[in-house]
């Protein structure tokens, strides 16, 4: 259970900082940072993201849905 709590945080994170930068971009405002700023706080949380999944399924953690065939 508190695997998914942290997967869901994250992905929560990941989403506030794609819309950051969405205001960043429209407001042209540079005072709140760089846009890249914000678009690469995305990216290195998803890359997070997909590192604790792969470790939790290694380590049985949570399990996949079984196979279809």
């Amino acid at each position: 259970m508190l695997i998914k709590i942290v997967l869901f945080a994250l992905v929560l994170y990941m989403v506030v900082n794609l819309f950051l930068a969405m205001r960043v971009m429209i407001k042209n405002d540079h005072k709140k940072g760089p846009m890249s700023k914000y678009i690469g706080r995305r990216v290195l949380t998803s890359a997070i993201i997909v590192i604790v999944i792969l470790l939790a399924i290694s380590t049985g953690l949570i399990t996949p849905n079984p196979r279809p065939y």
